[in-house]
């Protein structure tokens, strides 16, 4: 009986939009006062140790409010880490439509080039993914949709039932900078505060961007982005050889651009950019760190794992 009493008013309150403290709390109280109906106060109080310890054997019945507040505190890191994503790279034009913002940057990348889910939708589905396809096909560049984990599963049922398929997967990384591994001596990297076109246009070269409208725009992009930025290079003979660019947002810094350039690589550069990123968002408040990389690129997942990613 009792069990079904804090059953009930927890997913009663629940079902009301009572934030799960309140739940947990007013269901508890509930069923002290069902176990302890028509005895004096002080015999009710007795009562809460042994339903603690009734309730704690009940797997299933804790398992409803811890998963669902795991759930939300996953959903809400995801969200966050979206949204700074989003402040991190902007990109040349955006238009917001019904909770989704449509991005384009001449197909500089996926993440530029692509509609992204941040709001709620009032309108359906069925409407709104050819009006999306229409934008991008006045634009000239296929339509791509970003599938993060808070979307639904529907909608990526949808897209592969209109002819859909996965191009590209990318995994975030984090790290909490206090257990990050950061002993690695940065002498060859110099930051600055700021993103010069010369480390721009040194990043194209490493990455061999040669279309003309990307090297002309892109610079742009870099330039629109507001939060406060740590940029790094390593330079050899004059030219810059290895590039990466640390971001800040809240108590986060995210690490971009990470560019070695091919005869330079597998000499610890990289390793030296990214410590050193890190180490410059701790002084700056960060006690976190996130990054994104493309599945299977084995390499650069093993460097961020060797620093302490998860």
């Amino acid at each position: 009986m009792v069990g079904i009493v804090l059953l009930g008013v927890f997913v009663l309150l629940l079902a009301f939009g009572a934030p799960i403290a309140v739940c947990l709390g007013m269901s508890s109280v509930a069923a002290i006062l069902v176990q302890g109906a028509g005895k004096p106060l002080v015999a009710v109080m007795s009562v809460l140790p042994r339903i603690c310890s009734a309730s704690s054997s009940k797997f299933v019945l804790l398992a409803i409010p811890f998963f669902i507040i795991s759930g939300n505190v996953m959903e809400k890191a995801i969200k966050k880490i979206e949204d700074m994503s989003l402040n991190a790279w902007p990109s040349h034009k955006m238009e917001l439509y019904d909770g989704w913002i449509l991005r384009f940057s001449y197909f500089y990348t996926h993440r530029t080039n692509s509609v992204e889910q941040f709001g709620t939708s009032t309108l359906p589905w069925r409407e709104k993914i050819p009006y999306c396809e229409q934008v991008y096909k006045r634009l000239g560049t296929p339509a791509i949709f970003k599938i993060s984990p808070l979307v639904s599963q529907d909608f990526d049922y949808m897209l592969e039932n209109r002819g859909y398929s996965i191009q590209h997967v990318t995994n975030v990384m984090t790290v909490d900078l206090a257990q990050a591994v950061l002993d690695t001596p940065v002498t060859d990297v110099l930051f600055t505060n700021e993103i010069p076109d010369f480390w721009i246009h040194s990043l194209f070269d490493l990455k061999k961007t040669t279309n003309p409208i990307h090297r002309s725009v892109v610079p742009s992009m870099y330039r629109a982005i507001l939060k406060e930025t740590v940029c790094a290079s390593i330079t050899k003979n004059g030219q810059i050889i290895a590039t990466g660019l640390g971001i800040l947002d809240r108590d986060y810094i995210g690490i971009y651009a990470i560019h070695v350039r091919e005869d330079y690589r597998r000499r610890g550069y990289a390793r030296q950019i990214c410590t050193g990123l890190l180490n410059e968002g701790k002084k700056r408040g960060a006690s976190h760190a996130y990054l994104q990389v493309v599945k299977n690129n084995d390499s650069a997942e093993k460097l961020y794992s060797s620093l302490g990613f998860q």
